[in-house]
């Protein structure tokens, strides 16, 4: 029989017929993207030094970066235990460091604890700071402090009887930077024997394990390489890679694996290998194209977040998910073809004796029969479990980064907590940008002195004395205002509301041509928050519309859809309860949530539509909904779950991170392709739709001008 001529089902005939155009000519793309992306130097990147959040604390951010040099604030500790800042074997130290530092390319502004600022001498007398700037962007501070650092080290060399240590904006970024990098090294490297480890289990034999990996790896290769043209014309946020290569070996060795099975199971079926690569480039090549579609249409969403950092993550994983999509409906069936029965060399017998000793016991047929005896009783434990794990979300608390969510086991975070021992501060400051013709015109100074004294007035939210800069053209004032809040609580919050609400307003708002923003780290989280909560609607709207509609049109139903956004939304949703519980005491990261909900979204589609296909394809061959739906989901299960344990081994590497943040991203991925791929898939999508039977496929008649997609029949098809 004849396998229907569909477009995937074309390109799987043609790859096998052509394999080695096909494996040459992914090679050389793969080959090409790297060669020109790494030879191009990034012509738009997002400067941290320089990015502006949303709201008014990143219009006060704009206001700064055009009035005063960017660059970024270091510090010195010189410390002893026994000598005190006036002994000459310290004072000498201090002198040398100063010295070097001076002498030291890249650094400006040396301002040392004896040039009359006695703020930067401990009360106890055995701590004192040196200060300085390293001006330019964040590309030319990564540069400096490299040199700065050197300069330190060598005065610690040269003193070694004083503590003498280097913390800073510059210097804590390019420490965090460094291990992040060298934790995503070991994360990928530790992820791939297990994810091999995963697959051999699966497949029973290392060659076919492999051709997942490969696709995923040389997919990801050649994504980084194309953010290189990318970046000539649209800003990459330099995280951008380590999302890429998340979503990308998860998607790359899911799509291999979903085409990897079927074609084993077309060849058991009786086929030879080219008519089993055939079928299952017609089926499964099919759910991979509609899977693929699915997750890069949630991704785009994320352009919708108000987020500059988002739209490059957006452009990022839509390209790495086209990439491992087009990959495997090209390269992987002409792989499969010059492979032949070699594709199942390399077997482990033992790993073959324990897969046949699982199949026998059948786990998910057994749980998934008595799913279907009790289809009731089912779909109520189980959404009601996903509804009690959702509830925590509702008490979930988001701020932005800071440096407490740093690893402590950096050097210099405990050179960065040494310092906040020897000079405390009170607590955070919040701050008035001021932009005017003239700040020193004697009504802004006038507005100036009534806001510092009104906020004195206000002990319960602000303490110790204002400081303001001014900008060289006298364009541009801060104000300066510490807080009795430590950033991130209610009194923070307070200080910051009552600065925009009551304070500015009566005093600069009452200056005309002045323009005043609050910015701090309370007011730029409150901004953060309240962009990310104004654009969901927008973000929910465009991801769920879209992938209501592909759907829709997908499988010739307005049920299947509804239900699957329902469910994948319940899936999300406990995520973020689990989350929640996790990190119970900590902020969760507030890029989270959005950023969350369209990886979820889009990754709980893959396994949505590629098991709804199979029901599908058993419904369109003359089986009852209910026997589709078990023929479905058994047939699936295995494929699905090893989709689903590499997808948590993956995950689970960012969880061990020594980042707060990226603990949050690895945990809040791991629980929610768990959940999904065992309570959804497992038990509430079966009990659901043998609920509504026939209903699953009802469509109105208006709408019967969908095209029709149909799949070719099973060599020996089961029938009701």
């Amino acid at each position: 029989m004849q396998t229907q001529s569909n477009l995937t089902a074309r390109i799987g005939r043609w790859s096998a017929q052509h394999r080695r155009k096909a494996i040459l000519g992914w090679l050389a793309f793969v080959a090409a993207s790297l060669v020109i992306g790494f030879n191009l130097i990034p012509q738009k990147e997002i400067d941290s030094n320089k990015a502006a959040g949303p709201g008014e604390s990143g219009k006060a951010a704009e206001v700064m970066n055009d009035a005063f040099p960017t660059e970024s604030a270091e510090q010195v500790l010189v410390q002893s235990t026994e000598l005190k800042t006036g002994a000459p074997e310290f004072r000498a130290a201090v002198q040398d460091v100063s010295q070097r530092l001076e002498d030291t390319r890249g650094v400006a502004n040396v301002v040392g604890p004896y040039d009359g600022d006695a703020g930067q001498i401990s009360r106890d007398g055995h701590s004192a700071l040196v200060t300085f700037d390293l001006p330019g962007d964040s590309k030319t501070t990564e540069e400096s402090v490299v040199r700065s650092l050197a300069a330190v080290d060598a005065a610690q060399r040269a003193h070694p009887e004083l503590r003498i240590e280097e913390a800073g904006d510059a210097s804590i970024n390019k420490a965090a930077l460094d291990k992040d990098n060298e934790e995503m090294g070991k994360s990928a490297l530790f992820s791939l024997p297990v994810t091999l480890i995963i697959l051999v289990f699966a497949f029973g034999a290392l060659v076919t394990a492999g051709i997942p990996i490969l696709l995923a790896l040389t997919s990801v290769g050649a994504t980084l390489g194309l953010l290189g043209p990318v970046s000539q014309v649209a800003p990459v946020d330099g995280q951008v890679m380590h999302v890429v290569l998340l979503i990308g070996m998860a998607v790359g060795v899911d799509y291999s694996l979903f085409y990897l099975k079927r074609a084993r199971e077309e060849r058991a079926a009786g086929r030879d290998t080219d008519a089993a690569i055939e079928a299952a480039a017609a089926t499964s090549g099919r759910a991979v194209v509609i899977s693929g579609l699915t997750v890069m249409v949630a991704m785009a969403g994320m352009y919708l977040g108000g987020i500059s950092n988002f739209a490059s993550f957006a452009t990022g994983t839509i390209m790495v998910v086209a990439v491992a999509v087009i990959g495997s409906l090209t390269v992987l069936p002409a792989l499969l073809s010059k492979l032949g029965n070699r594709a199942d060399g390399g077997r482990v017998p033992l790993v073959g004796r324990i897969k046949r000793r699982a199949d026998e016991l059948g786990l998910w047929s057994r749980v998934l029969d008595r799913v279907l005896r009790r289809p009731l009783v089912s779909a109520l434990v189980s959404a009601g479990v996903l509804v009690a794990l959702a509830v925590p979300a509702l008490g979930m608390e988001t701020a932005l980064n800071g440096n407490e969510d740093i690893s402590r086991d950096l050097p210099v975070m405990q050179t960065y907590d040494r310092i906040e021992a020897a000079f405390p501060s009170e607590g955070s400051v919040e701050s008035v940008v001021i932009k005017a013709n003239d700040v020193t015109s004697p009504a802004v100074v006038s507005a100036i002195d009534s806001l510092e004294s009104q906020a004195q007035q206000r002990g319960e939210l602000f303490e110790g004395e204002a400081t303001v800069e001014i900008s060289s053209d006298q364009t541009v004032a801060t104000v300066s205002l510490p807080t009795t809040g430590t950033g991130t609580d209610d009194l923070s919050n307070r200080a910051a509301d009552a600065l925009r609400e009551e304070l500015v307003p009566a005093t600069l708002g009452e200056v005309d041509g002045v323009e005043a923003y609050t910015t701090g780290e309370a007011a730029a989280t409150g901004d953060f928050n309240d962009a990310m909560i104004g654009n969901l609607p927008y973000v929910f709207g465009f991801v769920l519309t879209a992938a209501f509609l592909l759907l829709l049109v997908t499988f010739r139903s307005l049920v299947i859809p509804a239900k699957a956004i329902v469910l994948n939304l319940l899936s999300v949703s406990s995520a973020y309860g689990l989350l929640t519980l996790v990190f119970a005491g900590n902020a969760i990261a507030a890029w989270l949530p959005l950023f969350l909900f369209v990886i979820l979204f889009g990754l709980s589609m893959d396994y949505h539509v590629f098991i709804l296909t199979r029901i599908r394809e058993a419904f369109d061959r003359g089986m009852r909904t209910e026997d589709a739906v078990a023929h479905g989901i058994k047939s699936t299960a295995g494929v699905v779950t090893s989709a689903a344990i590499v997808m948590v081994a993956v995950f689970s590497m960012f969880a061990m991170s020594s980042s707060l943040q990226m603990q949050q991203l690895g945990v809040g991925l791991a629980a929610a392709v768990l959940i999904d791929a065992t309570i959804i898939r497992g038990v509430l999508l079966p009990s659901a739709m043998t609920l509504l039977g026939d209903r699953n496929w009802w469509l109105p008649r208006r709408l019967g001008w969908l095209p029709q997609v149909t799949v070719e029949p099973e060599v020996q098809p089961a029938r009701a």
